[in-house]
């Protein structure tokens, strides 16, 4: 079984793609986009935990 990291961060409407694109590119896969507690947008986002050698 992989093990995952995950994270969480705001989104704001006017620049959501380059958001999650700068995510993206670091490994990091969207899994979620719920509404936050004060309004907006907040993304879940999970990528494999790289263990070290």
């Amino acid at each position: 079984m992989p093990a995952w990291e995950y994270l969480t961060t705001p989104l704001m409407i006017h620049n959501t793609a380059a958001i999650l694109n700068s995510w993206g590119s670091d490994g990091w896969e969207l899994v979620q986009v719920v509404p936050g507690p004060e309004g907006g947008l907040v993304a879940y986002l999970k990528r494999p935990v790289v263990k070290e050698a």
